[in-house]
């Protein structure tokens, strides 16, 4: 599966990442709700969403989700955990509730009966231009040719393929690729999106990694 999870407390969030990474789920994370909104669009299986978030809180979150026509699958992550609150949750269009605290075989049941409600097939290759990423097997390959990447390399790619044509930040590289927070202004960002632009674009005609100057990288076809 393929999850968003929509949380401000780092350790919880950290938590949750971790235990769905190792048993071989993809887990984007974000700490608030205007940024688990534009994260959305790039499709997720399911959305774990916190009730309590700094500005617009959860119920918000899920009522805009909705009212823009997604339909992924919300959890809803609470301390308030009165029939009344699950209720409220529910309605404004939670899929399921969850209260805090809970055990993460519990979160990880919910998450995959939710995935298997909606009924759709997990994606397992991405395109970009004629750039092919094989999420099963990590292959890649470009116009037919195969590019080997090390791990960090592919979550890279990988993380930018998922929001091609698209702005990704400096910190949405760190919580997402990297999965901790450190000195934004390190270069280690700069140096393996340098290491990857040499491996997919050397030798090619069109380059498909851009760096948008004051704001981040975006992979593309389009320029």
């Amino acid at each position: 599966m393929r999850i968003l999870v929509i949380e401000d407390d780092k350790e919880a969030a950290s938590y949750m990442v971790k235990g769905l990474s190792e048993h071989g789920h993809v887990a984007d994370h974000v700490h608030d709700a205007e940024s688990g909104l534009v994260m959305a669009e790039s499709g997720y299986d399911v959305i774990v969403l916190d009730r309590m978030l700094p500005g617009m809180d959860g119920l918000q979150a899920a009522q805009n989700l909705r009212g823009n026509g997604f339909t992924t699958p919300i959890l809803f992550l609470s301390a308030l955990g009165e029939v009344d609150d699950r209720v409220t949750g529910l309605k404004a269009g939670g899929d399921d509730y969850l209260v805090k605290p809970f055990a993460f075989s519990e979160l990880l049941a919910r998450l995959e009966a939710l995935a298997r409600r909606r009924g759709e097939e997990p994606q397992t290759e991405i395109l970009v231009g004629d750039l092919e990423i094989n999420l099963l097997s990590r292959r890649v390959t470009r116009g037919g040719q195969r590019i080997e990447l090390q791990p960090r390399e592919f979550k890279l790619l990988e993380f930018l393929a998922r929001h091609s044509d698209r702005v990704v930040t400096r910190t949405m590289l760190l919580e997402n690729v990297w999965e901790y927070n450190f000195d934004p202004q390190t270069n280690v960002i700069d140096v393996h999106v340098s290491r990857l632009r040499s491996k997919i674009d050397k030798g090619f005609q069109l380059p498909l990694l851009h760096t948008v100057r004051g704001a981040g990288y975006r992979l593309s076809e389009k320029g």
